[in-house]
């Protein structure tokens, strides 16, 4: 069965020429000119994943409205960003409502595709994982469930997106071992720059912190990537 990839996206020209490319590569594509179009179909049953244009018509960041929405209909819905605007405001702000990517409508259609193979396809891992039986890490006050990809600290949940939740997991596999932001993508099935690996972590260490404010489990190595404090173990 064809994977259905939604498309919300103002302008015509942009939404067609997608929709063609998307189609060429096998997919099965609805698009959508406007939030409250999208939104009528959407609240009914959801897409395989979701790419979301930010500046909507006269909703100027009517997609990030979009995001929250979908993201409360699906914690694990891939949902990519698609904008004009390339700016770390913008970027960090779309990542906090729980996308899981976002690009800019200047990257090559090929890059794009990536990234969209590499989210549907940890998607279907996740769901054979959910077949399984439970497996549990366990890194003192941290619990992880890898099968129904949920995190405790101590015996509180923490809200991770499954994007969140698999670099957070390459981390803390290895206590005190370093992961480089490649190997953090790697983890995640997913390509994104070093500025939005670094939003996710930072968007990890809040979530964390708003539980425990003395939450030191995720450290920095400087020009190397990240690592889980040993000692939290």
């Amino acid at each position: 069965m064809k994977k259905h990839i939604v498309l919300i996206e103002d302008e015509a020209g942009i939404r067609d020429n997608y929709r063609a490319a998307f189609e060429r590569r096998g997919y099965r594509v609805s698009t959508y000119g406007d939030r409250p179009a999208a939104w009528q179909v959407l609240c009914q049953a959801l897409p395989d994943l979701a790419i979301i244009d930010v500046g909507l018509g006269d909703e100027p960041e009517g997609g990030f409205t979009l995001c929250q929405d979908l993201r409360a209909q699906s914690p694990t819905l891939p949902i990519i960003f698609l904008t004009a605007r390339d700016g770390d405001i913008d970027s960090v702000h779309g990542l906090r409502l729980g996308a899981d990517d976002y690009v800019t409508k200047d990257m090559s259609l090929d890059h794009l595709l990536a990234r969209i193979t590499a989210l549907l396809r940890r998607a279907d891992a996740w769901a054979e994982a959910l077949q399984k039986p439970d497996e549990l890490l366990q890194r003192g006050p941290l619990t992880v469930n890898v099968d129904r990809m949920t995190v405790a600290w101590n015996g509180q949940p923490v809200d991770l997106t499954v994007t969140e939740f698999w670099m957070l997991h390459a981390l803390v596999q290895h206590p005190g071992h370093v992961r480089s932001r490649d190997q953090l993508m790697e983890a995640a099935s997913t390509v994104l720059d070093d500025n939005t690996v670094t939003s996710h972590i930072k968007r990890i260490r809040r979530k964390f912190v708003q539980l425990d404010s003395a939450f030191e489990g995720i450290q920095t190595a400087y020009g190397m990537g990240y690592r889980w404090n040993a000692r939290e173990i």
